[in-house]
């Protein structure tokens, strides 16, 4: 694996695994929110995010499922992958300052159709704030 090429699919194995870190800052929220257009107060506004169920803001869901995205175009398998598909399942909320660790482990190949299935994480400590699959298609020294 290089910086301009990840792992091939022949070099793939089921439970090779890899991670991405990142501490959610206010700026990384205002700048989603801007990129994405989601200007939900609840992500914005610390007195409308008051009386709501986590007492203040919460940073986007998006925000911290980009980060898998992270994982798998920069890590496993790479660059040159492709992402085809994402199951997301919101667990908790990340705030601002947490430290969000997103991990995505290879559970399947299939070596002729060049995907790649992965279970999918993010973790702020010990809880889990998203989990999920992902499909990619990863790239063949055949082709």
């Amino acid at each position: 694996m290089s910086d301009r090429h990840g792992y091939f699919i022949e070099d793939l194995q089921v439970g090779m695994s890899a991670s991405y870190g990142k501490t959610v800052t206010e700026a990384d929220i205002v700048l989603f929110a801007g990129v994405s257009g989601d200007t939900n107060p609840v992500h914005l506004d610390e007195e409308f995010a008051k009386p709501t169920m986590f007492k203040t803001r919460i940073a986007h869901g998006m925000l911290s499922a980009g980060f898998i995205s992270t994982v798998l175009g920069t890590k496993l398998p790479g660059p040159g992958a492709i992402y085809m598909s994402q199951t997301l399942k919101f667990k908790a909320p990340v705030k601002i300052g947490d430290s969000v660790l997103a991990t995505a482990t290879i559970t399947e190949i299939i070596p002729d159709k060049k995907r790649v299935v992965l279970s999918t994480v993010c973790k702020v400590g010990e809880t889990v704030v998203i989990e999920g699959e992902a499909m990619v298609m990863a790239p063949s020294r055949k082709s």
